[in-house]
């Protein structure tokens, strides 16, 4: 809208590493469909498992892939970059089957 961002996702192999929705878009169907591209990416990278990590705590984000099929596994050490290395964060690996 008027060329202002409405958010992002990224990729990398078989994860989705982020997925971001500006305050202004969310419940606009932008992060469903950002969500549905990055599944489409992790397909095309060749995996037929695409998986993500949501802080344990963050309980919209959990809400909001698992009514789009993602399935919690549980609880894992996500190793977060950082510029002194790994930080481990408690978090929630989410999975779901992707086809082309």
């Amino acid at each position: 809208m008027n060329g202002e961002v409405a958010g992002f996702v990224m990729v990398v192999g078989d994860e989705v590493e982020q997925v971001y929705v500006s305050a202004d878009h969310r419940g606009s169907g932008v992060a469903p469909a950002l969500l549905a591209a990055a599944e489409r990416e992790v397909a095309s990278n060749g995996h037929s498992l695409a998986w993500l990590a949501v802080v344990a705590g963050n309980t919209r984000a959990r809400r909001f892939y698992e009514r789009q099929g993602w399935t919690d596994e549980g609880l894992f050490d996500h190793q977060a970059p950082h510029q002194d290395g790994p930080i481990p964060v408690p978090a929630h690996r989410y999975t779901k089957p992707v086809t082309t």
